[in-house]
């Protein structure tokens, strides 16, 4: 699998209409790469601006080991030795209660705003911002008697805060913003991105500022960001708040992300402000008034490909900030990349004609992009494998820690549809549709390297490795979980293609149905008859035709179960470890959201606790895995626009 493409030249765009032919083409068991979704063979324009061969790397070649072997071990180098020059030691006089802190307590390093350049500026008035990695910005959203809604415990564990401080009666007004948090130093990020596949300049922090870093006991770095807390440079046209509805499903989700085992932001908090803000939520000219909020986002760093392309785009003087935004990030964010050395051998050829060879040990950007590029491949494959989508896979949603990250208009697959998007204002062409994550996430790496080969830190050949390590990571890791989610040990491309064809076919629940599959036992003896038993409560109203398809494909299923000679106990187990019972159903959202509205925020809490244990049983819970009821599939439950 080769890569070209000049720096010259944009990468490679795909339009509407191609999007959506790939997303809804036929389902077809020779369609190339990854199944059903569009195929990694792009084939250069005659521009020549970006060319992926049909055949990919052998998983077993030393390319596909890559850095994964030597940075594994070196991610787990602590962060202790290279950070602890630069902070505070923790004070042992200030803990409370095993080593737990209270707010005033906490252990802040402002390392964004003291090592990269700000803005002279400090006012919110809308603008372009130059020169400038972010705006020194206070909140401003107005709050009346805010109230705290739903909040995590384990979150809380993470930055070493008591949680006893959630009982404090100041604490909605410090997450609101309305009061100053002692310690911190507030600012909004420029970033620029490709939105829908075109360049959209400068963006930014337009609703979301940043309190500032804490430093936890264990030396981890966690930024802390309100969501919704009033106007930054960045806001544009907009008034910089959030509404309820908005800030409850990027609560819920992230938090259920995390449970799911899938990297992602955290949420420490969910505060109402007790005022009113105006949203046109469909953009059809009838706004109304919802009850605004605000989120405490937390996370290792909300860094993302858009934070390094404004700087790229605006060249000149810029292109320093780029590498020393770069530098930042991995002095903090990727320390073993800084201290891997030539005695690792991380070399690896190209497969050009003329053997040309990628030495990552000599390159430490290469190195970065190559982990951020793997990173971002392993994250996609999670998210086909538990059906997630996340609806506006822009650069500036896209973090370079390989996070989940800017929860808007997403959504879990209920009936299996490739082309499935929970963004409305995404119908047209799909783009972001569920199908289309694998190619949107490498498409997104080739801007990224590019923004990179713009300031000097890649060559092409580094940034066409990256990407070709996009496609080889993408395809062992969504393998090995298509693997696991069916009970086999070895990948069977036959037998989960027909698999993803029948479910498509007949609108299964993803979700249900995996679960559902390990009931199955591994007897060749059971009639023909009684195969799709087990099934029962997921295959609903096929036809004779229909079921005999699946009566065939359990029968070549049970086939790979004997072979496999794993026991039916411990095969159902290892499945249910990885197929969730319950995962954050749109309409499950919107119960919280409608019954938070009229002030009643149980079912918020209620459904936290359930997405806490996505894999288990649960008694007594067993109504929050149900297929949606008929009122789900209404405007505004299913399909979500942008607005928020």
């Amino acid at each position: 699998m080769r890569f070209h493409f000049s720096p010259k030249t944009p990468l490679f765009s795909l339009s509407s209409s191609s999007i959506t032919s790939l997303c809804l083409r036929p389902f077809l068991p020779s369609a190339p790469k990854f199944p059903f979704y569009p195929s990694l063979a792009c084939h250069a324009s005659t521009s020549g601006n970006i060319r992926m061969d049909s055949t990919s790397p052998d998983p077993s070649s030393s390319s596909s080991v890559s850095v994964d072997s030597v940075a594994d071990g070196l991610k787990n180098q602590s962060l202790r030795e290279h950070d602890i020059s630069n902070n505070n030691n923790m004070n042992n006089e200030n803990k409370k209660n095993n080593g737990k802190l209270s707010l005033e307590d906490l252990n802040w390093d402002h390392s964004f705003v003291r090592e990269l350049p700000g803005d002279p500026r400090s006012d919110s008035i809308p603008r372009q911002v130059f020169h400038a990695c972010y705006t020194k910005v206070l909140p401003s959203a107005e709050v009346e008697n805010p109230k705290l809604v739903a909040w995590s415990d384990s979150v809380a564990d993470l930055l070493d805060l008591d949680p006893k401080e959630f009982e404090r009666p100041d604490f909605p007004l410090k997450f609101s913003g309305a009061s100053p948090l002692a310690g911190a130093v507030p600012y909004a990020q420029c970033y620029g991105g490709h939105q829908f596949g075109t360049w959209a300049g400068q963006l930014g922090d337009g609703r979301a500022i940043t309190l500032g870093e804490i430093m936890n006991s264990k030396l981890e770095r966690w930024e802390l960001q309100l969501k919704g807390a009033g106007k930054t440079p960045y806001s544009r046209f907009a008034d910089g708040l959030a509404v309820l509805r908005s800030s409850i499903r990027e609560y819920l989700c992230s938090e259920a992300m995390h449970f799911l085992g899938i990297p992602t932001t955290r949420a420490l908090c969910l505060v109402t402000t007790g005022k009113f803000v105006t949203r046109d939520m469909f953009y059809d000219g009838n706004p109304k008034d919802e009850p605004g909020a605000v989120v405490c986002r937390v996370s290792q760093s909300f860094l993302r490909f858009g934070s390094f392309q404004i700087h790229a785009s605006r060249g000149g003087e810029d292109l320093g900030i780029v590498r020393s935004l770069a530098d930042y990030a991995i002095r903090h964010h990727f320390p073993h990349i800084e201290n891997m050395s030539k005695s690792e051998s991380l070399s690896f050829s190209t497969g050009d004609n003329d053997q040309s060879v990628v030495d990552l040990t000599s390159n430490k950007y290469a190195a970065w992009t190559v982990e951020i590029a793997e990173r971002t491949a392993s994250l996609v494959a999670r998210w086909q494998g538990v059906g997630f989508t996340h609806g506006v896979l822009n650069t500036d949603n896209m973090s370079i820690l390989g996070l989940t990250i800017d929860y808007g208009p997403f959504g879990f697959l209920d009936a299996f549809d490739p082309s499935y998007t929970p963004n409305v204002t995404d119908l047209p062409g799909r783009r972001y549709c569920f199908a289309n994550q694998p190619d949107i996430g490498l498409w997104n790496i080739a801007q990224f390297a590019s923004t990179l080969m713009t300031a000097n830190l890649i060559s092409d050949q580094e940034a066409n490795y990256a990407m070709e390590r996009f496609g080889a990571k993408f395809m062992d890791d969504y393998q090995a979980i298509l693997s696991q989610k069916v009970g086999l040990q070895k990948y069977n491309k036959q037998l989960v293609n027909k698999l993803l064809s029948n479910l498509a076919v007949d609108k299964v629940d993803y979700t249900n149905f995996f679960r559902a599959l390990s009931n199955i036992k591994a007897d060749p003896s059971i009639p023909g008859d009684e195969l799709l038993v087990p099934l029962k409560a997921v295959l609903l109203d096929i036809g004779k035709e229909r079921k005999e398809a699946w009566t065939s494909w359990v029968q070549s299923y049970i086939q790979e179960l004997v072979a496999s000679g794993i026991s039916d106990e411990e095969r159902k187990a290892s499945m249910n470890s990885v197929n969730p019972k319950y995962v954050l159903r749109n309409y499950l959202c919107q119960s919280a959201i409608d019954a938070a509205e009229m002030g009643d925020f149980e079912e918020v809490r209620r459904l936290l606790k359930v997405m806490e244990r996505p894999y288990d049983e649960q008694p007594r819970m067993e109504k929050y895995a149900r297929l949606p009821p008929a009122w789900a599939y209404r405007p505004g439950v299913c399909m979500l626009s942008c607005s928020s």
